[in-house]
């Protein structure tokens, strides 16, 4: 090559190395986040071959953090925030004095000093927030309770860690009796500012970040985005939402010492008040998914597979730590609050991994001469199969709840556990009753579309119901007293609920079109003669759904396109008269 490109061939070999990887655990039925891992380990040092640049490759992780938790803050609230509260907050601490307390344990095992077992052990409290993130998208639960209490937790586990950033130099000057350069503040370096008082500062520049964003980032950020939407460019629009998500998640870090990814989060939680936080969600998801890949393949190119055989033991310890210790603790918290059985398992499930806090407080441990080496390898290697072994820790977590509830549950329980099936799309459901329409529509999806669909068939006096997996629809179809079923389509249960052999026709309002696919074919197999209607964003998805036995796609802009055309030929003359929305 003429000249070094590091940063290019960074990006196109890791997303090129995970397209393969993840394609081929794809067919395999592995998460495909499992290839995109491996795609890291080939990519990194410690295999031979192609040696991905170590500095950049965090850094594009860091911005795909940024994105996923902006993402998540565009489907929350304030009040989704403070609905947890009660749970996430204590929940969170106890479960990282947990952690810690364990993580010290094994140091102190292993011949560490207290200092370097307490770094340890902190390290293993943090759960990945991509991990986390991305298991409770698959299974659709991020708008339900226990998605909440999830994020929650997490935005806990994020404040205390950064908490944790700020105070390691301080016990490291304790411990080696060096001057602190840890509290490198330039405010607590004018004033003075002792260890107390440094927490305390902490704690108040969060709570200014917090409070503009409510005050002023309230009014603004719905404002700039209103009024780059006037402009009608699209690129515009998208590029002002990526400026937000990550000029706020910057500015947070650099001025008030907050996470990226909390500063981001915050970003997307005001962003959600205004109408447009649908279309900001659209927008910035491709960026999204690309650099949450990248995270994934540079987390595998911090793995060296020899340290597996190198010494064994420890690493097996730590697993245990990470996977049983941590979901023990979590389970038994969220039980003793009171939440039923299955939200307990999902919480457990969710944190029984570590990931990007992690890596940052064992390169700050080593740097401070606090940890030693050993444990640094140790909080890699125990990310890497922690994050390999989730999926797994799902699949065993929902095997499990049967069990459990048989012998731990008791009639309040059981009472709880209910409504979560039914308030929850994803809760494990054996059989669902089965809708005593016949002759009816399936309304699959009660969004922009699918509530226009469902007014004109009310008005119409059609049978229908609709199956939905989002709270807010759900809610809206409640007050309008209309059936419907809770849950995603594609899963087996929930169609057959819809007495698909006796339904008449099926629409698909839904506008993801792979997700459409796997649902027609389901039904057509189930009932060869229904009607079935999709909506496509491309020729090339209608061309998709209709090889897959959709009888009529319909594509929004050819739709527009024929009734701006419809409207031109009646008027038969230049358009004049009644303004309005058709």
């Amino acid at each position: 090559m003429p000249h070094e490109t590091p940063l290019i061939a960074t990006i196109v070999v890791g997303l090129c190395l995970a397209f393969v990887f993840g394609a081929i655990a794809n067919r395999l039925r592995i998460p495909p986040l499992v290839g995109y891992l491996l795609a890291g380990v080939l990519a990194g040092p410690h295999t031979p071959g192609f040696v991905a640049d170590q500095e950049l490759a965090p850094e594009l992780a860091e911005i795909g953090v940024i994105l996923l938790m902006f993402g998540v803050g565009l489907h929350f609230s304030l009040k989704d925030l403070l609905s947890v509260r009660a749970i996430a907050l204590p929940g969170a601490i106890v479960q990282i004095a947990v952690a810690t307390a364990l993580g010290t344990g094994l140091g102190l095992i292993l011949g560490w000093n207290l200092g370097a077992g307490v770094v340890f052990g902190l390290a293993l409290s943090a759960a990945s927030t991509v991990v986390l993130l991305r298991a409770m998208q698959e299974r659709r639960l991020i708008e339900t309770e226990r998605g909440r209490i999830a994020v929650g937790w997490l935005i806990v586990e994020d404040l205390a860690m950064v908490m944790a950033l700020v105070l390691l130099p301080a016990l490291a000057s304790v411990i080696n009796g060096t001057p602190s350069t840890a509290l490198s503040d330039p405010i607590a370096i004018y004033f003075g500012l002792g260890l107390w008082g440094v927490i305390g500062l902490t704690f108040g520049k969060v709570a200014l970040f917090v409070v503009l964003m409510l005050v002023i980032g309230r009014r603004v950020i719905p404002w700039v985005l209103h009024t780059i939407a006037h402009t009608g460019s699209r690129e515009l629009f998208r590029l002002g939402v990526l400026a937000i998500a990550l000029g706020v998640a910057f500015g947070a870090a650099k001025l008030f010492g907050v996470s990226l990814a909390l500063g981001a989060f915050f970003a997307g939680m005001i962003m959600s008040e205004s109408e447009l936080s649908h279309r900001a969600a659209e927008e910035s998801l491709p960026l999204r998914d690309a650099f949450a890949v990248l995270f994934f393949v540079s987390v595998g190119m911090l793995f060296d597979p020899a340290s597996l055989l190198n010494d064994p033991l420890p690493m097996l310890a730590t697993l245990v730590i990470i996977i049983l210790g941590k979901s023990v603790a979590a389970f038994l918290i969220v039980r003793s609050f009171g939440h039923p059985i299955g939200t307990a398992l999902t919480i457990s499930a969710s944190l029984a991994q570590i990931g990007e806090f992690s890596f940052i407080l064992a390169e700050l441990g080593v740097g401070l001469k606090l940890l030693p080496e050993e444990g640094r390898d140790l909080i890699l290697g125990g990310a890497i199969l922690s994050i390999l072994l989730n999926p797994l820790v799902f699949l065993a977590m929902d095997r499990l709840r049967p069990r459990l509830e048989k012998r731990l549950a008791t009639a309040p329980d059981q009472a709880a556990s209910m409504a979560e099936q039914r308030a929850e799309p994803e809760a494990e459901v054996e059989e669902l009753p089965v809708t005593s329409l016949t002759d009816h529509t399936i309304l699959i999806g009660y969004g922009r579309v699918g509530s226009l669909v469902g007014e004109a068939l009310k008005a119409a006096g059609e049978p229908f119901l609709v199956i939905e997996d989002a709270d807010k629809p759900i809610g809206k179809l409640r007050d309008e007293d209309v059936e419907n079923l809770i849950g995603n389509a594609v899963r087996d249960e929930v169609l057959n609920a819809a007495n698909l052999p006796k339904a008449r026709q099926l629409v698909l309002a839904i506008p993801n079109a792979f997700e459409a696919g796997q649902i027609i074919v389901k039904v057509r197999a189930a009932n060869p003669g229904i009607g079935i209607v999709a909506r496509a964003h491309s020729d090339a998805e209608a061309q998709h759904l209709t090889d897959l036995g959709a009888d009529i796609v319909i594509m929004g802009e050819r739709e527009i396109a024929r009734g701006m055309v419809t409207h031109l030929l009646e008027a038969n003359s230049p358009i004049a008269g009644e303004a309005g929305v058709i």
